[in-house]
């Protein structure tokens, strides 16, 4: 059985997107409110795996995340993509016509601008978490209130679904992180059929820094797939580089982080893993 930490709770995309890669395994869920949560799980139990959200299509990275899993001392050992699709949910005697208050995760409120905007009547109302809102509206009975969530959550809780697929892009995708503590790394992947790497080190501030090693890495055949950069507190114009690489060639990738070890400062493997 997998204990999986996640943040958010039954029905949510993290809850989604654990049963979907660890399909055919049982899962034993651990719903935390915060994603610190998930990280004091993964210390206090070191057999917890922590599912994370670390990017969207639309919405972009969630940069906060980033500095979580630094500070964690996890290391990544596999990520799974998520179509994210929104649907409207209510109370069943409730419709179109009583509803005066929408709530979810204000990123599920951001990518469903366009739908929020045709429907003025509904104020907007941030929640932590969008099977959160469909589970506190069911819970409290609260009349006049509707939860946009995943459609399976709705169906979780009891809701009904008054329209589903109401995203406004339907190419929504969020990328999570499978993390664990790194004694038991070895029992989650295979290094040796490894394709990704993320990766997070800091430069000097001289010209020309970042581009050697880009071009170190395009020597050797590794393929930059992500590079986010975040300033690091207290360090004025001083950043973090975060970047995921994929390769085919398992020595030409050793062979690259050997190379470019010299031109970073504090260059961390934060994880090795099949990319999906």
């Amino acid at each position: 059985m997998k204990r999986v930490a996640i943040q958010g709770i039954v029905g949510s995309f993290h809850d989604i997107a654990a049963h979907q890669y660890f399909a055919g395994e049982q899962v034993q869920l651990i719903c935390c409110n915060t994603f610190e949560e998930v990280f004091a799980n993964i210390k206090k139990d070191p057999t917890v795996i922590g599912m994370m959200a670390i990017e969207n299509t639309i919405a972009g990275s969630l940069l906060h995340n980033y500095d979580l899993l630094r500070a964690s001392g996890t290391t990544v050992v596999g990520e799974h993509k998520l179509h994210i699709q929104h649907s409207i949910c209510c109370l069943p005697d409730d419709d179109w016509t009583t509803l005066r208050e929408v709530h979810s995760h204000p990123v599920a409120l951001m990518q469903c601008r366009g739908f929020l905007a045709s429907h003025p009547g509904m104020k907007a109302v941030e929640a932590e978490d969008t099977a959160g809102a469909a589970e506190g509206i069911a819970r409290n009975g609260s009349h006049g209130w509707a939860a946009i969530c995943h459609s399976s959550a709705a169906a979780l809780y009891g809701m009904k679904v008054l329209e589903d697929h109401i995203e406004d892009n339907k190419h929504n995708f969020t990328r999570f992180l499978v993390v664990c503590d790194p004694r038991k790394a070895d029992y989650m992947r295979p290094v040796d059929r490894s394709d990704k790497a993320s990766l997070v080190f800091s430069l000097p501030h001289e010209e020309g820094s970042l581009s050697k090693v880009l071009t170190i890495l395009s020597f050797y055949d590794i393929n930059l797939t992500k590079i986010q950069s975040l300033p690091v507190i207290g360090h004025e114009w001083e950043y973090l580089f975060y970047v995921d690489v994929t390769f085919t060639n398992l020595i030409r990738y050793r062979q690259s982080i050997d190379a470019i070890m010299p031109l970073t400062k504090e260059l961390k493997i934060i994880g090795e893993y099949i990319g999906k």
